[in-house]
């Protein structure tokens, strides 16, 4: 199978902050977020693979700031690392003031996704490489993500 460089794996996707997307203080709520990552995720790991995708964890997700009613926002996904099966994906979550032309940053997460056949059995993925000095740091730094997820794994059994 053929190994793919991280940044052919880029998922781009914009999305307007409209009134019922948001909470009593005019921000967007941050489960809204949560679905748009989850969906950009599961769409640049199913280009990735090729194949149905299944989420098997949102390893991390860090709100940094909000956006408010009229905002866009740019969710930009990368797929960082790749077992067999599994797929860690990155997603940045960045907010644009259309009116003021300011935009921030708002939301970081990396996601794994498993991809499955027909049956909903994991099926093997084409292997990911850095290029960029970012790139190297996702990658590089993917092991001690996975380890954690295996620990918190094991924690819920005992």
């Amino acid at each position: 199978m053929e190994k793919i460089a991280i940044g052919n794996t880029k998922t781009l996707q914009t999305r307007l902050v409209l009134p019922p997307d948001t909470n009593h203080l005019d921000t967007i709520f941050g489960g809204k977020v949560l679905a748009y990552i989850d969906e950009i995720a599961a769409l640049t790991s199913m280009k990735h693979a090729k194949s149905a995708v299944v989420t098997a964890s949102i390893d991390s997700v860090d709100f940094l700031s909000s956006a408010k009613v009229g905002d866009s926002l740019t969710l930009e996904a990368y797929v960082t690392y790749t077992g067999n099966s599994s797929m860690e994906v990155f997603v940045k979550v960045t907010a644009h003031d259309l009116i003021h032309h300011t935009e921030q940053l708002t939301t970081e997460s990396f996601l794994t996704m498993v991809a499955v056949d027909g049956t909903g059995k994991p099926i093997p993925v084409p292997q990911v490489y850095p290029v960029s000095e970012e790139e190297q740091e996702w990658f590089d730094s993917a092991p001690v993500r996975k380890e954690n997820r295996k620990r918190r794994m094991l924690s819920r059994k005992s």
